[in-house]
């Protein structure tokens, strides 16, 4: 498995930011909102249902790609994906609890208005 790493850890790297670009503006395409509620709710399930077993805000995918980078022979990974996306793309680093925070507030507010729009689209349906 050691010499897939490379290509797993570029996957992983480009995945799991697709799939966060993806729940923070996947509500934009009408088109995607049913894919993007599914998203929501996934990332929901894991946070917050697998977290209650591994830790509030617990993520497989970030735990799958923390192996990786470990068997690369990274240590001190950051706890958050976001901000080790942060770290990798800007070199900033940023306070553990604004990431956090901003992270929590960020999901929270698109869990919010996933829900209102499929709300919204079920209300005008049966009008």
């Amino acid at each position: 498995m050691v010499h897939m790493d490379p290509f797993l850890n570029i996957f992983f790297l480009v995945f799991h930011s697709a799939f966060i670009l993806f729940v923070l503006f996947g509500w934009i395409w009408i088109k995607a909102r049913k894919v993007h509620l599914a998203a929501v709710v996934l990332t929901a399930v894991s946070w917050f249902g697998l977290g209650i077993f591994y830790g509030f805000g617990y993520c497989f995918c970030t735990d799958w790609h923390w192996s990786v980078l470990q068997r690369m022979g990274h240590a001190d990974l950051p706890r958050s994906y976001i901000k080790f996306l942060i770290m990798t793309v800007t070199g900033w680093d940023l306070n553990d609890a604004l990431v956090d925070a901003a992270t929590v507030g960020a999901f929270l507010g698109v869990f919010a208005l996933a829900v209102y729009l499929a709300v919204a689209k079920k209300k005008k349906k049966d009008i």
